[in-house]
């Protein structure tokens, strides 16, 4: 599948997206989510995230007070080393990374704390949740990062 291919596609046809799911948001909140599911469970049968982790390249997750303990723990580490080493607070007093790509992710776009990764990693990319009409807007924003989602949204029916 060319990952980068739905990802352009997806950039030309960014106000198409939101009108789109805009519409989707009137639809019953049952049928849409079965309907994400469903597509969530195809689109991942198509698409490997080893093979693109734009994700990780480009955005940060929000580290939670729990995430930062975990993934301290396991790199053997104090929080205020794992903070002062690759976090930062962002304009909303929310832990993010400093820099992308993540420093976690490996040059075979494997994580290396992957058991251990934060909860919005874990959740990500939020196309498997119940009421799915209440991240509407979050899930046009993905389909600008993840193929998968953008793939998903495309195939929504209306």
């Amino acid at each position: 599948m060319d990952v980068k291919g739905i990802l352009e596609k997806a950039r030309s046809e960014k106000k198409q997206i939101k009108q789109k799911l805009r519409k989707l948001a009137r639809k019953n909140a049952r049928d849409l989510d079965k309907d994400f599911h469903r597509l969530h469970a195809e689109v991942f049968e198509e698409i490997d995230c080893l093979d693109c982790a734009n994700c990780c390249k480009t955005t940060s997750p929000i580290f939670r007070d729990a995430d930062i303990r975990r993934i301290a723990r396991h790199l053997k580490i104090k929080p205020a080393e794992l903070i002062d080493a690759h976090l930062r607070l962002d304009a909303e007093g929310d832990y993010v990374l400093k820099s992308s790509p993540c420093v976690f992710l490996g040059e075979d776009n494997k994580c290396s704390i992957y058991e251990h990764r934060p909860k919005a990693c874990r959740e990500y990319p939020h196309t498997e949740r119940k009421q799915m009409y209440q991240i509407l807007d979050l899930t046009a924003k993905n389909t600008l990062v993840c193929p998968a989602v953008a793939h998903i949204v495309d195939r929504l029916p209306l």
